[in-house]
């Protein structure tokens, strides 16, 4: 079931980013690349496993993401930042996805600490992509920042690659998440798939007993 999230204090809004107190461990996701890989996981299971999947478990996802990046149980505080065109208003495959009723300035405690959601879209001045490089490039500014999660569209995979490099923070992990390894980098490498599958509620045991079938 799906964790319940409840209002956030206004200061963890993304107008007001450069004025925080950052959070140690930040998650940066372009929400129409996670949404587009969720829905192509339902359809393919649905037919390989023969049930319905439900859509994913917005709360599940983000803890699986914190996971691969190193997060370990503890009273830790993490920023989700979910970009995106200002024409999109929901991640259609997560429950809950509704950026501005379910989601911005919303958070929830589990195992790992504190999440906090933020949805920003630009307001019209800038593409999702460059406002998701520009995010990425002011949140491997900030030296509260210890830990990055980047979920980008493959096409920006080189400008987030540059942007890692000439940052020259070593004391940030940062782990890059795609559906399959890319080459170089200079970050940690995790698969996106086995977050968002946790997230669908898709287990190992079924993925074998299909194989054998």
């Amino acid at each position: 079931m799906a964790k319940d999230l409840v209002n956030y204090p206004s200061f963890c809004t993304f107008a007001l980013m450069n004025n925080i107190q950052w959070s140690e461990n930040v998650i940066i996701a372009d929400a129409a690349l996670v949404d587009r890989v969720a829905f192509d996981l339902i359809v393919n299971f649905e037919r390989m496993l023969e049930r319905r999947i439900p859509q994913a478990d917005m709360a599940k996802w983000v803890e699986c993401i914190a996971l691969d990046g190193g997060l370990r149980n503890g009273e830790h505080q993490t920023t989700i930042i979910l970009t995106h065109d200002k024409e999109m208003t929901a991640m259609k495959n997560f429950v809950p996805g509704q950026f501005s009723e379910e989601l911005d300035g919303k958070a929830f405690k589990g195992n790992l600490g504190e999440f906090c959601f933020s949805t920003p879209n630009g307001e019209g001045f800038v593409d999702k992509d460059s406002l998701f490089l520009d995010t990425l490039q002011t949140v491997m500014q900030q030296k509260e920042v210890k830990r990055v999660m980047v979920i980008p569209e493959e096409s920006l995979y080189n400008n987030v690659r540059d942007i890692v490099r000439k940052a020259e923070d070593d004391l940030k992990r940062v782990t890059v998440f795609a559906m399959q390894p890319m080459t170089g980098g200079g970050f940690c490498q995790e698969i996106l798939g086995y977050s968002l599958m946790a997230a669908l509620g898709i287990r190992g045991e079924e993925l074998e007993a299909g194989v054998k079938s």
